[in-house]
């Protein structure tokens, strides 16, 4: 054999020697003789006048080449090397050896070619695919990536997390051991004294970069210095990719259960399938098993939420809770069906009450209002099973809903008929001679208590027509509509009058027009334009007696403005309030003249009722009476990204008295920054004033923290105050409150929230969430998110996902 030496002159290339790397490429390595074949024949190809193709890219390619790794070229560069042909090499000074996926640079490279083996030595740095491995020796098989790293420093790309080892052992390119290990997302900081706020420490740390997971063998997780949970075995998320084990455990503290501790166990059982199981130990109940199964297909997806507590010690019996959705489609030779399903059901009428944490008992149901207008928990329960139609202009549906009603006696309500079955249809045609036209049927079985409800149960068809015809030109429309509301009862006993069945029709005519113009217009340096579209709505309904019609679905419609330019005063079929009426109103919008978005609106409308009302929704219900309306004003001001405003306000001309006002503002100057503010009142009703907000509290003690980038928080070392207070000034008491600080340390966060939710006109539950996140690794404590997230508007978490990390973000 002959060895070859290369010692080139600084002068030449920089003291690197390129042409030993040439020479390792074409004659060391059978890939790269391969490698230069394929090159030799397609610059043959080119020169006899062959077609080169290009493929353009606008972004450098993520996954590795797909050629087996024997088949992909190798490129080393140093100061100094020597070797045997198809032996081996050695390559001295500054050192660097590239392959795709693989950087590895160190003071010295000694490389094995029968075994494809590489030994570096001194000040060696590894970098595959975005994870870096620092240390004094590394040995090698490059492309089976299988060796050992002695005394590494790494740093891993996808949660940025780092530590330090006695020894890593790279089992394959996918899974790598490191043993006496060391664990955190901390980021460095200069100074030999650095100490990470949260650390892991282990006798071994197993990493499988195919499930993006690491577990740690004899680990103890220490917090400033002080251990706080010791445990033989846990594993963690490299990313935020699911997987299946022991979720961090949860403690909270609440007024009616005590401590509570909750220990859950996710099961990915397959990429569309997963499930969760929640056992929850209450100090004052005892335990409540809680399950969810989700599953996703391409034709359906679906849930299922279910709690079980065995002997409650404060009731003396079981309690549970159940809650079930899904929604598909399923294929038939005239069409698909679509099924949806939503079933709530609990043991007793105080679940929601004792367990307003549960997801079986809060899952896709109603809630009612205390007498100062805040929501109570869910009372109504729904069993709702529905199954669509449809072909061309005709749809169908077919509905089985039953309530469940959760009493208290502070607080009765009149239960909801159930509907078993629904079973509507409607046929709608549009432009046929210039006419719009549809026919609407319903028939449905109405079923309740007697006893509860004071009505009897009855079979109800409604049928409803109604014609059209619409002109629509740019600067306005104008529709006149006839329609024709029917409605027959058999009832399953006799009413007032001895009766047993009845029925109705009612006609409506309609005719509604309105105009637009528009006009240039510039207001604070800033190119408008404004419309002014005034609109008129009138409705002719003749009276027909339905006083003697029972109520199963029907409820007053609210006013404002989408209802006020509406047919009848009801929404359901049981009745059709008489009118004889015209709406006037007028639109005013200021728009950006080069984007188009609306800066501006204000608006007005009243009606004017030429005849009284004598249809009323029930015998309490006071009708209307002829003459003006009260007036609706309305205005949405967004002049600025940051602000927005609006408000709507009901106002009655005789009294010269607000009957009810609506006043919203919201100032979101960037991420992580809102405060919500509203005014809500009715006359003799309720009066409230409700602020939430989220804001970094730093900036009052003058310090702004350090910007981390997106999807890192706002700042290293920053508090944030976040609540929500939702206060009765009729009652002069708090209703709904939430007051929490939330504390961002770069690698860790800390969340304490106390929630106090209005159960009822006289009870409140209160608890107390904390929660300490070590960031990329665990959660202890109990989550607020979900709180946060429903009671502020524009909340945001301070760890929002901020995009995948490319390998090249790491790159040498």
């Amino acid at each position: 054999m002959h060895a070859l030496m290369c010692d080139l002159p600084l002068r030449l290339i920089g003291n690197r020697c390129l042409m030993a790397s040439l020479a390792i490429v074409v004659s060391l390595l059978a890939a790269g003789r391969t490698a230069m074949a394929q090159t030799a024949a397609a610059t043959a190809g080119f020169e006899a006048g062959a077609s080169m193709l290009l493929k353009p890219s606008d972004r450098l390619e993520e996954a590795l080449p797909s050629a087996p790794p024997g088949n992909l070229p190798v490129f080393v560069i140093g100061d100094r090397m020597s070797g045997r042909p198809d032996l081996d090499s050695v390559v001295d000074g500054n050192v660097e050896l590239r392959k795709a996926g693989t950087v590895i640079r160190a003071d010295r490279i000694e490389y094995f070619q029968p075994t494809d083996q590489v030994k570096a030595i001194g000040n060696v740095r590894i970098n595959r695919k975005g994870d870096v491995f620092e240390g004094p020796l590394l040995e090698l098989k490059v492309d089976a990536f299988e060796g050992f790293f002695n005394a590494p420093r790494y740093h891993f790309l996808k949660n940025e997390g780092h530590g330090e080892a006695s020894r890593a052992d790279f089992v394959d390119d996918s899974h790598t051991v490191i043993h006496d290990a060391t664990y955190t997302t901390c980021r460095r900081k200069p100074g030999p004294g650095w100490l990470p706020d949260w650390i892991l420490r282990a006798t071994s740390i197993s990493l499988d970069n195919d499930e993006d997971v690491g577990i740690a063998h004899g680990a103890v997780v220490s917090f400033k210095g002080v251990p706080v949970l010791p445990i033989p075995a846990i594993s963690f998320p490299l990313t935020d990719k699911r997987k299946s084990g022991l979720l961090p455990p949860t403690i909270s503290l609440g007024t009616d259960n005590g401590v509570e501790v909750l220990l859950p166990y996710y099961w990915n059982i397959a990429p569309n399938r997963d499930a969760t199981f929640s056992p929850r130990l209450m100090t004052q109940r005892g335990l409540d098993l809680g399950a969810e199964f989700r599953y996703l297909e391409p034709q359906y997806v679906g849930t299922v939420r279910a709690n079980y507590m065995p002997g409650d010690r404060l009731t003396d019996s079981d309690r549970w809770g159940l809650s079930y959705s899904h929604q598909g489609a399923v294929a038939t030779p005239l069409g698909a069906v679509m099924l949806g399903a939503n079933v709530n059901r609990v043991s007793d009428d105080a679940y929601w009450r004792d367990f307003t944490n549960n997801s079986a008992s809060t899952s896709g149901v109603s809630s009612t209002t205390t007498s100062a207008g805040a929501a109570i928990t869910q009372r109504l329960l729904p069993t709702d099973v529905i199954a669509t139609w449809g072909l061309g202009a005709f749809s169908s549906a077919l509905r089985v809903l039953k309530w469940q009603t959760l009493q208290d006696v502070t607080a009765p309500i009149v239960p909801p008929f159930d509907r078993s079955p629904q079973l509507t249809g409607r046929y709608a045609l549009t432009n046929v001679q210039g006419l719009d036209w549809s026919i609407d049927g319903d028939f449905t079985q109405f079923e309740a208590d007697r006893l509860k409800t004071l009505q009897a149960n009855a079979q109800r068809g409604v049928a409803l027509l109604q014609v059209s015809r619409p002109w629509l030109v740019p600067a306005g429309f104008f529709t006149p509509r006839l329609q024709l509301h029917a409605t027959t009862y058999q009832f399953d006993a006799a009413l007032a009058n001895g009766t047993r069945s009845a029925d109705s029709v009612v006609p409506t005519f309609s005719l509604d027009g309105g105009l637009v113009f528009e006009r240039e217009a510039r207001f604070f340096g800033s190119n408008l334009i404004q419309t002014l579209e005034p609109r008129a709505f009138y409705v002719y309904t003749p009276y027909r007696d339905q006083s003697q019609l029972p109520n199963y679905d029907t409820a007053s419609n609210d006013f404002n403005f989408a209802t006020i330019y509406t047919e009848n005063a009801f929404v359901g079929h049981d009745k059709i309030s008489d009118n004889n009426l015209l709406t006037l109103g007028v639109t005013t919008r200021f728009v950006d003249a080069d984007s188009g978005a609306q800066l501006a609106r204000f608006g007005l409308a009243q009606r004017l009722r030429f005849d009284d009302q004598q249809v009323t929704l029930n015998s309490a219900t006071a009708p209307a009476q002829a003459g003006f309306s009260d007036i609706l004003l309305g205005a949405a001001v967004n002049v600025h990204d940051s602000w927005a405003v609006d408000s709507t306000v009901q106002y009655n001309a005789k009294t010269d008295r607000s009957i009810r006002s609506t006043i919203g503002t919201r100032y979101n100057p960037g991420n992580y920054r809102v405060i919500n503010a509203a005014y809500r009142y009715q006359r003799d009703a309720s009066e409230q004033l409700d602020v939430s907000w989220q804001w970094p509290i730093n900036n009052l003690w003058g310090d702004r923290g350090l910007d981390l980038g997106p999807g890192r928080g706002q700042g290293e070392g920053r508090y944030y105050s976040v609540g929500r207070l939702n206060y009765s000034l009729r009652e002069r008491r708090l209703v709904d409150t939430i007051l929490g600080v939330e504390y961002d340390a770069g690698c860790w966060l800390a969340r304490v929230v106390l929630e106090r939710v209005q159960t009822s006109t006289s009870t409140a539950t209160g608890r107390l969430m904390f929660q300490l996140e070590f960031v990329g690794f665990t959660r202890l404590g109990v989550s607020p998110l979900q709180s946060l997230t429903q009671n502020i508007s524009r909340y945001q978490n301070l760890r929002d996902s901020g995009g995948t990390l490319s390998r090249f973000s790491n790159y040498d």
